[in-house]
């Protein structure tokens, strides 16, 4: 009997459509928790996830004689979970309530991406809340552009084919998602930074 966890994802796919039972659930084994990560994290409700997620597989099992290996199947995979995450979103004008975890990469986009986290332990909790508000407040595509980039850390040119844009579109969500966060954020960027203290003029006394 073949070892079936040890098929490369291609494989598995084409097994399924070709009737076997066990490659699909391979699949979904082997990618699960890397998709749930995209589905809570762009919903924000783990109830919601786990709807879309259900969802995805759904479509992605049925849909799976379509696939013309033009890309990796973990990137079909994921452009189905982001989708499957829009259209609910957009069927019932979800909006997520409060992005589950995460705190750290909260605060690297509170601060500016990739410039690092706030150094004491409240002002984490701070820059993670007023980002978690801000949020909310983020286009769809933005929101998804945001999370898997700052959030989960894919590189754009991976993301623009999960979500099936060009490479600049990526970037322009993210930069437009970024510049509407700041205005709820900019305080802590500045509470971050060390004063700027002028060696001319010091008043205070040395002891």
């Amino acid at each position: 009997m073949d070892a079936v966890g040890e098929l490369p994802d291609a494989e598995l796919l084409t097994r399924h459509t070709q009737g076997d039972d066990r490659a699909f659930g391979e699949l979904v084994r082997r990618h699960r928790d890397r998709l749930w990560a995209v589905a809570v994290r762009t919903l924000g409700d783990p109830e919601e996830a786990s709807d879309a997620l259900q969802d995805a597989f759904v479509s992605a099992f049925r849909a799976a004689h379509r696939f013309r290996g033009d890309s990796a199947v973990t990137t079909w995979l994921h452009r189905i979970v982001v989708n499957a995450c829009l259209d609910r979103m957009r069927r019932r004008m979800v909006r997520p309530a409060t992005p589950v975890g995460d705190d750290a990469n909260l605060d690297t986009l509170a601060l500016g991406h990739g410039k690092g986290v706030v150094s004491d332990p409240t002002g984490s909790s701070d820059a993670a809340m007023d980002v978690k508000s801000a949020l909310l407040q983020l286009p769809m595509e933005q929101r998804s552009a945001l999370v898997l980039v700052d959030m989960l850390g894919y590189p754009v040119d991976e993301v623009a084919r999960i979500l099936d844009v060009a490479v600049g579109t990526v970037k322009s969500r993210c930069a437009r998602g970024r510049a509407r966060l700041l205005p709820h954020v900019a305080h802590l960027r500045n509470r971050n930074q060390a004063p700027h203290v002028s060696s001319e003029g010091g008043g205070g006394s040395q002891s």
